[in-house]
């Protein structure tokens, strides 16, 4: 008996020395919880793929609507009616717009997130005590994807990195989520043109 204790002992030892892997929380899980937010505010911060850093706010009215909101200057993106708007602030133009459904943020702001769909999710895991979702549309996989990381308890989107048709890479790591209350005119892309 004392020779099993001795030979159990540095199998203990070890297994108390290794980080602890949990199972990634489940994409039925996750769907019901992306679902749950309608409207909500945060801080975020922005690395894009030119290696640079970008900072602001965040408001997010779902189904369909999103406004990043850059810190330091008056640019603007607004994801509403389908579309997605570029404001540049250096620029006179108009706003540079295309389709929503163009983007992988499609699959998060759509009316009703199921990432049990055939072809949807193209890896799902744990890394460093988050799950990981990477997530592409079914009907278009050449439009990129979006790889979402979530604390599991509570559960709570932490950030993202969208990947588009290139390969580039753009990550987007949130604040705390609040819930927002927004007027209608938060996330319309024709009353911003007119503000400009």
């Amino acid at each position: 008996m004392k020779t099993l204790r001795i030979l159990l002992a540095p199998a203990l030892w070890l297994a108390l020395a290794l980080p602890s892997f949990a199972a990634p929380v489940s994409l039925a899980a996750i769907s019901r919880y992306l679902d749950s937010i309608t409207s909500a505010e945060t801080e975020f911060t922005q690395r894009n793929a030119d290696g640079s850093t970008s900072t602001g706010r965040l408001l997010i009215h779902r189904p369909g609507r999103m406004r990043f909101e850059y810190s330091g200057d008056d640019t603007l993106v607004l994801a509403s009616g389908g579309q997605v708007a570029i404001f540049d602030a250096k620029s006179n133009q108009p706003p540079e717009q295309y389709p929503l459904a163009r983007t992988p943020l499609n699959l998060i702001l759509a009316r009703n997130v199921d990432l049990t769909r055939a072809r949807m999710v193209v890896a799902h895991g744990e890394s460093n005590g988050m799950t990981t979702v990477t997530a592409q549309d079914p009907e278009h996989p050449e439009i990129g994807t979006i790889t979402l990381f979530f604390s599991p308890s509570p559960l709570k989107l932490e950030q993202w990195v969208v990947t588009d048709e290139t390969g580039a890479q753009t990550l987007v790591r949130l604040g705390p989520l609040r819930p927002g209350d927004f007027p209608p005119s938060t996330f319309s892309i024709d009353f911003e043109t007119r503000r400009r």
